[in-house]
Parts: structure tokens; C-alpha cells; sequence
């Protein structure tokens, strides 16, 4: 079975496309050595993210285990995961402990 897309840590709450995929797909998702499926609600440019459950507004977006950024706005599961609903927490001298 061909992968669409992977999780790189199992604390991840994002997925990064490996091909080009459609809004209605059933993506194969890796975990590790196991294949999951996720619906697309959008389209998901390649090597984009999307969310691979519902993220709520102010919520981290983890990737590789780590914090990547936080969500501005509702993920939906399936949607795309980009700087339309993702803030950086670096380098942005704003944030409480940034230099």
C-alpha cells in the first residue's frame, strides 16, 4: 500500500504529505510500522500538513514530538495545517522569555 502521508512521533497531532493529496481522499497514514487512514478536508499541497485529529485554537502543534508552533484558529481533522491557523513561538521578541 502506498503511504500519503506520515507521523513522525506518536505525540504528533499534525501529519506531513509525502505526494500531492485531494480534499475527500482516504490518506494512508505511517505511524512507525503501522498504517492509519485519514479523511482530507482539503487539499494538501506536498510536504504540507494537516491535522491528524481535531486541534483547538491556542492548542501546540506538535511535529517530531515537539512544539512547532500553536494554533490561531480550530484544526479540524483532516485539514490543512499551515500559517492560515499556525503562529511561531520563535523569534518573535513578543512572547514572555523570547531574546
Amino acid at each position: 500500500m502506498a503511504i500519503d502521508a506520515i507521523v513522525l512521533n506518536e505525540k504528533d497531532n499534525v501529519a506531513t504529505a509525502v505526494q500531492i493529496l485531494k480534499a475527500g481522499q482516504k490518506a494512508s497514514v505511517r505511524l512507525g510500522r503501522e498504517l492509519h487512514a485519514a479523511v482530507l478536508a482539503e487539499d494538501i499541497p506536498y510536504g504540507h500538513k494537516f491535522a491528524v485529529r481535531n486541534i483547538t485554537k491556542g492548542e501546540d502543534i506538535l511535529k517530531y514530538g515537539e512544539v512547532i508552533g500553536r494554533a490561531t484558529k480550530d484544526i479540524p481533522s483532516g485539514c490543512h495545517a499551515h500559517v492560515q491557523n499556525i503562529e511561531s513561538l520563535r523569534g518573535r521578541g513578543d512572547l514572555k522569555g523570547d531574546k
